[in-house]
């Protein structure tokens, strides 16, 4: 039996080569633990807009490692790029008086599909002297803005007949369940391009061999 004492050039990431960075990129993004697209900050900021519109997320009790617990908004969402991807959540709406305004100031004015559903639910309302209410479920087996079950009613009367208010307000409560999709695709597009990856993999010190593999 005999000992042999192996000797193994060690490199930061910055010190690879362009193709050895690449495979360390694919090794970051491809491990179970090394890679986790976190979308907890883009549901705060879907409730956020949602509450200055209005729209009441439902949120459901999460339990936390330390043994606290936190409400989650009742976001759900499947993606990326295959058939029948998206979000949908759940809610209660009702008027919100200056809506448009809290919207505009609060995006810059920039997100006009924003905007826009802003301005539509205070159009609808004011056709019906801002007494429609409505509520949304998740129904079947997929997560998108059609799987959202949505019920519209005037809050004086459940039966009065309000036209084309449901279908308007359904539709407008979808709208912003594709603006939330748009949101998560936004944010995991950027995840997972290459400069988010380099960046996680320099705070985390990866080091490598010269081929790019994890040392």
């Amino acid at each position: 039996m005999r000992t042999e004492i192996i000797e193994k050039t060690i490199f930061k990431y910055e010190e690879l080569s362009d193709e050895a960075k690449e495979k360390a990129r694919e090794w970051f993004t491809s491990g179970d633990d090394s890679f986790d697209f976190d979308a907890e900050y883009i549901y705060e900021d879907a409730a956020r807009m949602a509450t200055l519109m209005g729209i009441d997320l439902e949120r459901t009790r999460v339990t936390l490692m330390g043994g606290g617990h936190r409400y989650k908004p009742t976001i759900y969402y499947s993606g990326f790029w295959s058939q029948g991807d998206g979000a949908c959540y759940e809610c209660t709406y009702k008027y919100a008086k200056g809506a448009v305004k809290a919207i505009t100031t609060e995006c810059g004015g920039t997100d006009k599909e924003l905007i826009r559903i802003a301005q539509g639910l205070q159009d609808v309302q004011r056709k019906h002297f801002y007494k429609l209410v409505a509520s949304s479920t998740h129904s079947g087996h997929y997560y998108h803005s059609g799987c959202m079950s949505v019920s519209v009613s005037h809050a004086d009367d459940e039966y009065r007949n309000i036209g084309d208010a449901e279908d308007d307000i359904t539709q407008l409560l979808r709208d912003f369940a594709d603006w939330i999709y748009s949101r998560l695709e936004d944010a995991y597009e950027y995840r997972m391009s290459d400069e988010a990856v380099e960046e996680s993999i320099l705070a985390n010190e990866y080091e490598f061999d010269e081929h790019g593999s994890i040392h």
